[in-house]
């Protein structure tokens, strides 16, 4: 995109200087004509040096000697009339040249060009993020830690003021605009080979397809990350060839399923987002009737849950939970509506109640007047945005479920860590069983409170196992095991999953041989983590895991050879 800035800065100071030109010509010209007398008493003309250097410091100051001689009356009488004149001018081009400074036009037009400069000169791959809300900035902030680069536009100029003072490193290029203009997002990068994925997490559906359908028209390589929340509009975003779809809904239901049929699964789930893989009292939901308050996007998901669950459940439908006050044109909560809907649904003895309103005020007053009703009742809440965290903490939910917090966790995985994300795919096609078995493995092996790491045998991050590969060496897994203290005992490392390819292996046993490109997806903690990445990139440390002894090098190591 053109940048407009040298423009704007020559039409706005185009008279300021043409009056500051004509007024040091007239002021210069006079001084010349003007005939003066020099230290002999003769007649003297200054020359045109002489005149620009006296006006100049005339008009800037005001305060000044009279050079080269001294001036004669008439000279004086010009140097008076010229002070004015030249002075009047200078103020009019600084008074121009300050509002210039302050000129909204022009502020945007230099950020817009400093914008486009950034945006080009990022020679590695980056991440282009549509808006700065909570979603986006909990992926900000957890991405600029990796670190990742990214590139962010919204339509809120305050927006992205926000988090320009955020201050990130390194720094994030961001502007504002029209989203769904095609020349804002070409000038955020969407054409460069370097822009690899695309996140675009609005609550509006229409906005995000729009967005998502532009993206991939102009970028077909680019990984398109995009929220939807409905199962009808997922499969256009399929049709279309959009590569990752975020339902939270989806994702509700699915948890949901998994705690009531399968909690081993659940909690490996949970555990990739950061749980402890154990149950607290608390989420353990009790098999009985569910009552749930709304049936929108949420109550719909939720509903292929429970049915395939095989759970008893009651909707209630909150389209009339407010009453029109006609005088004032506003919403006005009706607790007693609300109570009676409770009430009629057979709260005093369900098992379960959700409130999952796309109101938070009305989510909360459902949880408290179901409590009212039934004070050991089970309690699950829809939380629309973070920033009601505190308040649905106090209000101790048993079960929350943020919708921004799974978006951002949900999007986070699938670009920080697909192997994981990968993981999370294939439990789905297990049951609690397996799930049971590979909970005790790593809680036996790691405790409760393991963690992730991704490797993959590639020369940036296994150089010694890379180059050894290159050799035709073959190399089980149970070689990479080994502890590098003692090549006899094995580290604190489960491997969890190998993609090669397309292709994923659960589990690899120790006989695995691995090849060159393989990503591994591994738990450990953060001492069996440091040994691995010294195995894999440190020869020695390698051949003593590979072979039971140390490798000397130069005359030391051939003489051992020997």
């Amino acid at each position: 995109m053109q940048s407009y800035a040298s423009w704007i800065v020559i039409r706005r100071l185009r008279v300021p200087f043409i009056i500051i030109i004509v007024t040091f010509a007239v002021s210069i010209l006079g001084m010349m004509l003007i005939p003066g007398q020099d230290d002999q008493g003769n007649v003297y003309h200054l020359n045109f040096f002489d005149a620009f250097y006296f006006v100049s410091y005339m008009a800037s100051t005001i305060g000044f000697g009279e050079s080269p001689y001294a001036f004669t009356y008439p000279q004086k009488i010009w140097v008076s009339m010229a002070i004015y004149l030249t002075v009047i001018g200078w103020f009019y081009g600084i008074g121009t040249i300050v509002a210039l400074i302050q000129d909204k036009v022009l502020a945007e037009e230099i950020a817009r060009s400093k914008f486009v400069a950034d945006v080009k000169e990022m020679n590695e791959p980056f991440i282009l993020i549509f808006g700065y809300n909570n979603v986006t900035k909990n992926l900000i902030q957890r991405l600029s830690q990796i670190p990742r680069r990214m590139v962010v536009i919204d339509k809120d100029e305050s927006k992205i003021d926000a988090l320009q003072l955020e201050g990130y490193h390194p720094h994030i290029p961001s502007f504002h605009g029209d989203l769904l203009d095609v020349l804002v997002v070409e000038m955020a990068g969407i054409k460069s080979p370097m822009c690899k994925s695309v996140v675009i997490v609005f609550e509006k559906e229409y906005k995000n397809t729009r967005i998502a359908m532009m993206c991939k028209y102009l970028n077909p390589e680019a990984k398109i990350i995009v929220r939807s929340n409905t199962l009808q509009n997922n499969d256009y975003l399929y049709t279309i060839g959009i590569d990752h779809i975020e339902n939270p809904f989806k994702v509700i239901s699915n948890r949901l399923y998994l705690a009531l049929t399968a909690p081993h699964l659940w909690m490996l789930e949970m555990w990739v987002h950061g749980h402890p893989l154990q149950i607290g009292l608390h989420e353990r939901i009790p098999r009985g009737k569910f009552v749930i308050y709304g049936y929108g996007r949420m109550g719909r998901a939720l509903e292929t849950g429970l049915v395939k669950a095989n759970i008893e459940y009651i909707f209630i439908d909150a389209g009339d939970i407010f009453t029109q006050n006609q005088k004032k044109v506003e919403k006005i909560f009706s607790e007693e509506v609300l109570e009676n809907k409770l009430i009629d649904a057979g709260i005093d003895d369900a098992a379960v109640i959700v409130a999952g309103t796309r109101d938070d005020m009305v989510n909360l007053a459902v949880i408290m007047l179901a409590r009212k009703h039934n004070p050991d009742i089970y309690t699950i809440a829809r939380e629309n945005s973070l920033s009601d965290l505190k308040i649905f903490n106090a209000a101790n939910i048993d079960r929350n479920y943020i919708l921004e917090e799974i978006v951002a966790n949900k999007t986070y995985n699938y670009i920080a860590k697909p192997l994981a994300n990968a993981f999370i795919l294939q439990l789905s096609k297990r049951d609690d069983k397996w799930g049971r078995a590979i909970v005790n493995r790593i809680v036996t092996k790691l405790g409760r409170k393991p963690h992730l790491c991704e490797m993959s045998a590639t020369l940036k991050q296994a150089f010694a196992l890379y180059h050894e590969l290159e050799k035709g060496t073959k190399v089980p897994l149970k070689v990479l095991k080994r502890s590098r203290a003692d090549y006899t005992q094995n580290s604190a490392v489960i491997f969890l999953l190998i993609k090669r390819g397309e292709e994923i292996i659960l589990l690899p046993g120790d006989d695995f041989l691995i090849e060159q490109g393989d990503q591994m997806l591994i738990v450990c903690n953060d001492e069996s983590e440091e040994d691995l990445a010294y195995i894999l990139n440190n020869y020695y440390e390698f051949n003593y895991v590979l072979h039971g002894k140390e490798k000397i090098s130069g005359v030391l190591g051939w003489l051992y050879k020997e």
